[in-house]
């Protein structure tokens, strides 16, 4: 069950709402109430200008002073696009957005111009884009898909959100994708083996990591976000390469893994200004910038280097133990939390100290780390279990809270190919946060103060590694005007449900949507759905793949499919294995699995008779484990 918090500050209005009364505006997309003019505009994307079911548009408010014209800027708007009301029911748009507001989770509106997209990064040459809320035409919560040239390694995004730059090692490119209409709009080329990707912090420069085998020089090429194009290349020593800025995009520093140590480049002249020895094997940086100093993590030498990001002199080390890996600093730059993998342990820097002032014990192998308004979420590469750290209990005297939720039913490792790109990601709300499971293709939403997460999305055809959000509320793209793009969810006639706190207003446009034949084809076509009780079998035991196969837009069960054929394989990879499916009830099938070791396996569902291939469909995934692991 989806449910996403509805910013605060909209529900302001909700008290108002019942008591209004709804004037009738100067024209069917223009509304004149308490002093303020709002225009509503629907604006088709593609050259026939027609609102088409699936297709993008954007939906655009102009808000300004009904006497003088002037543009009103930095508001709020709320609003939800939604099947419009039969016209005895018009008056009702005002309770209708009162329960939008309240998140009555039976009357949500289709798309929620309020919320944000799920883009996922996959094990294949492609990103899945998810909408959390919509679920478009009944059947799942995917938006889009882009296709990459490569399989995908890491990934940036501009600070409005609507670009976003991933790294194809294998390429030797970079992809920049619009957020805005979800599609690659550019390949940039990025050297040899571009791994990192890294914006500084005023936005001008992208920089990208080169990874290089022992022997071999590697370093960066920076390239310039506004023409595209390639501004240096530098070499700075062997290995993998994490990046870092001061907070006044004055330098720039880039680790060199096999190198043992750290470079130094003036952004100005792009000229490397030092090489910074800082042990054998450096593995993370972090900048403070309440204590103006880098922090360099050794996992070989078990050591945080502390250099000053003004003099470039090395202020301290501090010992911290082998295993030591993946260091971030809280928003503040007041605390560093740097993860000890071999002792599955956090560790708790004091930026005014520079002195470790707290260790706690996390997940298994912890290896990625992001942070909530509240809490820092740990990943670790050998548990499903996700640790929280309560930043509230971080400092010297204080007992570390930790508590921990389980995120899917398998530890990501055991999926394999995992990117560097992050496996977790803050939601818009500042209280929650998306964990993808690499091995059950599942990203898990999880709201703190539950004791688990509170739904998952499917990554159906692909295989889910890592995941980030997009912004896709309405912003204020010039003085007084606001809008979003949105993915038109179905054919007919809409409501866009518009509410201000400031004045309280509250009103309904309409617009109309044509339907799309290519969509209403697709519908038509037989579909498979899963139904596995769990995801977990245990060994010696029986296993079968049922599923149920549907047709139409209100899922009719397709009866008397005489050649079904689940074929199935254990992950990472395995010889495939391929068994009849016979149906035991209306539309619904059954396939026996010998699932003869222990491990993650991929089912995939094939017919000749409904000319749907194997790999054509939805996939499932079961875990196998000896019986003495089962819970």
């Amino acid at each position: 069950m989806n449910t996403l918090p509805i910013a605060a500050s909209l529900l302001l209005v909700t008290a108002a709402l019942a008591a209004q009364a709804e004037p009738p505006g100067d024209s069917p997309n223009r509304l004149v109430r308490d002093g303020v003019a709002i225009e509503f505009e629907a604006v088709p994307l593609g050259s026939d200008g027609v609102l088409t079911e699936g297709m993008f548009a954007d939906i655009r408010l102009r808000l300004s002073d009904a006497t003088t014209g002037q543009p009103l800027s930095g508001q709020t708007p709320g609003a939800w696009l939604d099947q419009a009301l039969p016209e005895a029911q018009v008056g009702q748009c005002k309770m209708r957005i009162g329960t939008y507001l309240k998140g009555v989770l039976s009357a949500r509106a289709l798309v929620d111009l309020n919320s944000y997209y799920l883009v996922v990064m996959n094990k294949d040459s492609a990103l899945t884009v998810i909408d959390p809320i919509t679920s478009v035409g009944g059947i799942t919560s995917t938006l889009s898909r882009i296709p990459l040239k490569r399989p995908p390694m890491d990934w940036v995004a501009s600070e409005d959100d609507r670009l976003l730059y991933v790294s194809m090692p294998s390429a030797g490119e970079v992809a920049v994708v619009d957020t805005s209409e979800f599609k690659v709009v550019a390949s940039l080329d990025a050297g040899a083996e571009p791994v990192r990707v890294a914006l500084q912090p005023d936005g001008r420069y992208l920089w990208v990591g080169n990874n290089a085998r022992r022997g071999e020089r590697g370093g960066v090429t920076v390239i310039d976000t506004r023409s595209r194009e390639t501004v240096a290349s530098l070499a700075t020593g062997d290995g993998h390469h994490e990046i870092a800025f001061s907070a006044d995009s004055r330098h720039a520093f880039i680790s060199n893994r096999e190198a043992g140590g750290v470079s130094v480049v003036d952004i100005a002249s792009l000229k490397k200004l030092a090489d910074i020895p800082t042990g054998p094997s450096p593995l993370s940086l972090a900048v403070s910038a309440l204590s103006g100093a880098l922090y360099v993590s050794d996992g070989q030498a078990g050591t945080l280097t502390v250099i000053d990001a003004r003099s470039l002199k090395v202020r301290k080390v501090i010992e911290a133990g082998k295993g030591l890996g993946p260091l971030r600093f809280t928003q503040d730059g007041r605390f560093g939390l740097a993860l000890n993998s071999l002792e599955d342990r956090v560790l708790v820097v004091d930026a005014g100290s520079d002195e470790i002032v707290q260790r706690g014990e996390v997940t298994a192998e912890p290896y990625q780390l992001v942070f909530t308004r509240d809490y820092a979420y740990v990943r670790g590469l050998a548990s499903p279990k996700v640790s929280m750290i309560n930043l509230e209990s971080l400092g010297a005297g204080k007992q570390l809270i930790i508590q921990g939720f389980e995120a899917g039913p398998a530890a990501p490792k055991l999926a394999g190919d995992l990117p560097i790109a992050d496996g977790l990601a803050q939601a818009r709300d500042e209280g929650a946060v998306f964990v993808v499971n690499p091995v059950d293709n599942t990203t898990y939403f999880y709201m703190e103060g539950m004791n688990a997460p509170m739904t998952g999305y499917l990554n159906r055809g692909h295989s889910s590694r890592a995941a980030r959000v997009v912004d896709r509320s309405m912003r204020e793209v010039e003085p007084g005007l606001y809008s979003s793009r949105v993915k038109l969810p179905a054919p007919g006639e809409f409501d866009l449900a518009v509410a201000l706190n400031q004045p309280n207003i509250a009103h309904c446009f309409r617009t109309e949507v044509k339907a799309n034949p290519v969509l209403a084809a697709q519908r038509d076509r037989p579909r498979v759905e899963f139904l596995l009780d769990q995801g977990r079998v245990t060994l010696g035991e029986p296993a079968k793949a049922r599923f149920r196969v549907v047709q139409g837009a209100a899922g009719e069960p397709r009866a008397g499919v005489g050649d079904l054929r689940v074929r199935y394989f254990r992950a990472p990879a395995s010889r495939s294995a391929e068994v009849a499916a016979v149906e035991v009830e209306k539309g619904v099938y059954e396939a026996p699995l010998q699932l003869d070791q222990a491990g993650a396996y991929y089912l995939h569902v094939g017919s000749v008779s409904l000319a749907m291939p194997f790999g054509s469909q939805p996939y499932a995934s079961l875990r196998a484990v000896p019986a003495q692991a089962t819970p």
